[in-house]
């Protein structure tokens, strides 16, 4: 046990999911509709503030079912944050639509709105329709909305929020994911709360929540035989999922805010070394602290990421890289982008460091002192 690996962001589990869970086995309602899923749809707005919820299959099957019900069609530009895991950008793709990544900021590491602007009005010149806009909440940290849902509203392009690494996370003392038309949610194995998988697609109307249900079942037509008017999908979420989620969720404050001890605790240990720095908090908003995000200078430090990344992993501690940009995906080559370098820079020399709930002041101690040994070069 004295050398157990320290994951990244393993599930943290409370033991009520078992409450749950074994609410719906009981009952019998394990198939994707019933009690379970119904309570997990209310309990998440009664946290967020959001309106409506569709609890559904991943956040990718969310994202997908949001940019159907902005009306995005194939030959339409949808603008997306670079600076992202894929799933933000590959529903885009979906329905063949055009990707226009768009850079970060350097205050929030989050979508630039200069440059969002001037993704927009360039791709209007040539005769482009921009149908949405996907602005993720990265690692736990909001984007500047107002200045983007500014531009959004100017243009007539739907804003969809991609909440997705932010649950618990606010902007201006509201929830991300409830502010915009449109909010995706994820309960991955490694985000904040989980449901073993699973996501959630919230918004402001009845109306186009329920038509993301429908559609999300296979886009059944309420007839007493299987008809269909409408291409669907196999996007429900389970009730056991839905079970599990709900117990994650009854002490989601508490997870936000042992992450955000942890990573108090790295900047504590580690800000006092020349060249090291942290993924920044804006003042308009909380960061979950979803992961704790290091830079490293190296015009300072000559041990880079990915050597800190095996050090590491020798000690049977897990880290990783900060995403790779969209705009350098191999598969995404070819896509248009509004670029000033930030969110390269930030791949170049960043890390993940493991900011599990679950983490102790032992696995944390260890970790900071193996950085610490490697940074010195011993």
């Amino acid at each position: 046990m004295e050398n157990k690996r320290i994951y990244l962001s393993p599930p943290y589990q409370n033991g009520r999911e078992k409450i749950f869970a074994n609410e719906a086995f009981d009952s019998n309602w394990i198939a994707p509709i019933g009690p379970q899923v119904d309570a997990f749809e209310r309990e998440i707005c009664e946290y967020t503030g959001a309106l409506h919820a569709a609890a559904l299959s991943s956040g990718t099957a969310a994202l997908h079912l949001a940019l159907i019900l902005a009306g995005v069609k194939q030959g339409d530009d949808v603008v997306c944050s670079s600076f992202t895991f894929a799933g933000s950008a590959f529903p885009i793709t979906y329905l063949g639509a055009t990707p226009v990544f768009v850079d970060s900021e350097e205050s929030t590491w989050n979508i630039s709105p200069t440059l969002f602007e001037e993704a927009v009005i360039s791709r209007k010149k040539i005769g482009k329709t921009i149908r949405a806009a996907v602005v993720v909440h990265l690692y736990g940290q909001s984007a500047d909305l107002d200045p983007i849902a500014a531009i959004c509203e100017k243009h007539g392009i739907v804003l969809i929020e991609d909440a997705a690494e932010s649950l618990g996370a606010t902007y201006k003392d509201r929830f991300t994911g409830s502010i915009a038309r449109f909010g995706i949610l994820s309960f991955n194995g490694n985000k904040i709360i989980t449901a073993s998988g699973g996501g959630m697609l919230v918004g402001k109307s009845k109306d186009e929540i329920d038509h993301a249900r429908y559609l999300a079942t296979q886009a059944r037509d309420p007839a007493p035989y299987y008809q269909h008017t409408s291409i669907g999908f196999n996007y429900r979420m389970s009730s056991i999922c839905a079970a599990v989620g709900r117990g994650q969720l009854t002490d989601i404050e508490f997870r936000v805010q042992r992450r955000r001890e942890i990573f108090a605790r790295y900047a504590e240990s580690l800000l006092s070394i020349d060249g090291i720095s942290f993924m920044p908090e804006a003042g308009f908003g909380r960061s979950n602290r979803w992961l704790t995000c290091m830079l490293i200078d190296p015009e300072k430090i000559h041990i880079g990421p990915e050597e800190l990344r095996l050090s590491l992993e020798a000690k049977n501690i897990e880290s990783r890289p900060l995403w790779k940009p969209m705009h350098l995906q191999p598969v995404f080559a070819d896509a248009p982008a509004f670029i000033d370098g930030t969110s390269q820079r930030l791949f170049r020399t960043g890390i993940c460091l493991p900011s599990g709930t679950a983490m102790t002041d032992a696995e944390l101690d260890k970790t900071v002192s193996c950085i610490i040994v490697t940074l010195n070069g011993k």
